[in-house]
């Protein structure tokens, strides 16, 4: 048995997937180690026998929920900086501590998120075989495609290609505090040349939650691998409790965990529902109070629905094009109208529009009129529909969880320091 340690920042959807690996790794032999900022073990729901939480500085949960908040603000330059430097700080705790925790704990092998270059930055300090893990839009260099903030259409032309070059350019501006960081402990490792985040990536197995088909043309790589989304086994979806209008179109609207206070949008989105003779559920996900919610007029809201069964239901989904619902919205075949926000949202809906699977509302342009127009327009053409039914099998038939987990423990295995547990294929005791 190797114990393993999974490093990854402190937001529920990149948690939510490295539960579903911990559990995986789990189930094949190994120890698995969450090692995450103070604050952020509460925020955990995996455990059991040879799962452990490892806190690491002295912040607060409510520490943490400020940041998360501040993140979530848009992606505005200042909110960005903000955002680099806060995350910076969650670095600057995980490399100061997480060495010596490691060694005590006699970790082999590290499984590190590619937004968190702590992990890379301790795994090479302790020479430890180390993948890397896209919960996000992979973060790799490459010349033709856009960095993942950026909402640009692929475009391999020497334009495109200069483009990006700029776009490259001015992220090193925005990231300046990050690359500092990074810069200031590969030094303190003796791990020269290294101050960017996709020099902290594994340079043997990065692993990314897309399936091809939905992911902008790239240079095939032997150590890049998408398995499609990484969800955690065994949780089947009760259906939600919503009879629809068999004459009515049914359009499901959701922007995440982080962006569910947007209350004006949703007012706008069931207006434009009305507008069009469709019906509209919405998800807030806990982002209003329930007198909030109850002013926005919609068939039904509410914080939570069982999501991917919901989407099973749905014509159309509104998004804020983060990663999960979209891969949930692909493999249901429902085609989507993204509003991205922050992150790396804007580079799904660029995505979403260049597989012709939706359609893309930038926030100038969210009038209740335009959002009806292109709702209207996504239930009256059939090929969006027919485009994500063709992502949907792909991701319908990735390996997800199951795939990683055999990945993962082939590229470690190939290190030659890395111990499989004996039985069948190495996938734990027979």
């Amino acid at each position: 048995m190797t114990e393993i340690a999974v490093v990854c920042p402190p937001y529920y959807s990149h948690l939510r997937l490295f539960e579903a690996l911990a559990e995986e790794l789990r189930g094949r032999g190994h120890g698995v180690h969450f090692i995450v900022n103070a604050g952020a073990a509460g925020m955990i729901t995996a455990g059991g026998e040879g799962i452990f939480v490892h806190e690491v500085g002295r912040r607060s949960r409510h520490d943490l929920d400020r940041l998360i908040t501040r993140a979530a603000g848009g992606g505005t330059p200042l909110s960005v900086l903000r955002t680099v430097r806060d995350a910076a700080r969650l670095t600057e705790d995980l490399c100061r501590e997480a060495p010596a925790l490691c060694r005590d704990l006699r970790i082999g092998a590290m499984v590190g998120d590619q937004m968190e270059p702590a992990a890379g930055l301790i795994a090479r300090h302790l020479g430890l075989p180390f993948v890397s893990v896209a919960s996000a839009l992979p973060v790799h260099d490459d010349p033709t495609v856009p960095l993942p903030f950026l909402g640009w259409p692929y475009d391999p032309s020497e334009a495109g290609l200069k483009r990006n070059r700029g776009g490259v350019t001015v992220a090193g501006l925005l990231l300046a505090r990050q690359r500092k960081t990074i810069a200031r402990w590969a030094d303190e490792f003796d791990l020269p040349n290294l101050a960017t985040l996709a020099g902290c990536l594994s340079t043997t197995c990065q692993i990314s939650q897309l399936t091809w088909s939905f992911d902008f043309p790239r240079e095939p790589s032997p150590i890049r691998h998408a398995v499609g989304p990484i969800r955690r086994r065994g949780r089947d979806e009760a259906a939600p409790a919503i009879r629809r209008d068999p004459g009515r179109p049914l359009v499901f609207a959701s922007f995440g965990t982080l962006q569910g206070h947007r209350l004006r949008l949703f007012r706008r989105i069931a207006r434009a529902c009305e507008r069009i003779g469709a019906d509209c559920v919405v998800a807030h996900c806990g982002g209003l109070t329930e007198a909030e919610a109850s002013t926005i007029g919609a068939r039904h809201v509410t914080d939570f629905v069982p999501q991917r069964a919901m989407l099973a239901e749905a014509d159309l989904c509104v998004t804020h094009a983060g990663m999960n619902t979209v891969l949930d919205a692909l493999e249901a075949g429902t085609p989507m109208l993204a509003i991205p926000m922050a992150f790396d949202q804007p580079g799904v809906a660029a995505r979403i529009v260049h597989h012709g699977v939706g359609e893309r509302l930038t926030r100038g342009h969210l009038s209740t009129r335009s959002i009806a127009t292109r709702l209207e327009r996504l239930l009256g053409t059939s090929s969006f529909t027919d485009n994500a039914s063709r992502i949907g099998r792909d991701i319908q038939g990735s390996g997800g969880a199951k795939l990683a987990g055999d990945i993962i423990e082939r590229a470690l295995a190939a290190s030659g320091d890395f111990e499989r547990p004996a039985g069948r294929d190495g996938h734990g005791p027979t």
